[in-house]
């Protein structure tokens, strides 16, 4: 297998592999182009993430800044929506559904280090290239899911559809659908209902 099959396939990988460094490096510069931008640059920040993410739906909108590990391992559905500062390390598949929305400052991380430091330190190869030992399990976020400000999802977690996820949570374990979740680590607070309508809600302001 090569490194870059290895890492996708959630295996210990070496991340200073010339073609995965290749794409990193690519990738990073794609999203400090996008970030140069500006919002009314809309052809040429579309132009940008089709590079970048080439496996996103219609009508999604990132606002700046962004960071992307590769970008090519992260899919997006229709109409999904990101405040600020969007952070994706994609070393495994992050899969996102429709109608997603992200709060300013969320963090999706698949990259998984070990817990031994032994295991965990840099290491030299013989020509002199330090390297490190990893591995990263995949995210998927359901449809229609609302992760608020300062969420940060950890590698392996599946959020279910329709689940809203509390600010500044963070989330180290599945999230079933239909749910208002929160907290560190994050749980389930109680199912989203009808009786949570804006419609319902007015009276509050």
């Amino acid at each position: 297998m090569t490194e870059q099959e290895k890492m996708l396939a959630g295996k210990i990988y070496d991340p200073s592999d010339a073609v995965l460094l290749e794409k990193r490096t690519r990738a990073h510069r794609l999203c400090r182009d996008y970030n140069d931008t500006y919002e009314t640059d809309e052809e040429r920040r579309a132009q940008i993430l089709a590079e970048l993410i080439p496996d996103m739906g219609e009508g999604t909108c990132l606002l700046d800044p962004i960071r992307f590990d590769y970008g090519e391992f992260t899919s997006f559905g229709t109409n999904c929506f990101a405040n600020f500062n969007l952070t994706v390390l994609d070393t495994c598949p992050v899969c996102i559904g429709n109608d997603v929305f992200f709060g300013p400052n969320c963090t999706i991380a698949t990259p998984i280090h070990p817990l031994l430091p032994t295991e965990r330190n840099m290491r030299i190869k013989e020509d002199g290239t330090p390297y490190d030992l990893e591995y990263g399990a995949p995210i998927t976020i359901g449809d229609g899911c609302w992760l608020a400000s300062n969420v940060i999802v950890c590698g392996g977690v599946t959020i279910g559809a329709g689940t809203v996820i509390g600010a500044g949570s963070v989330v180290t374990r599945d999230i079933p659908a239909g749910v208002f979740a929160a907290g560190n680590p994050c749980r389930v607070i109680r199912p989203i209902t009808e009786q949570d309508s804006i419609h319902l809600k007015q009276h509050l302001w």
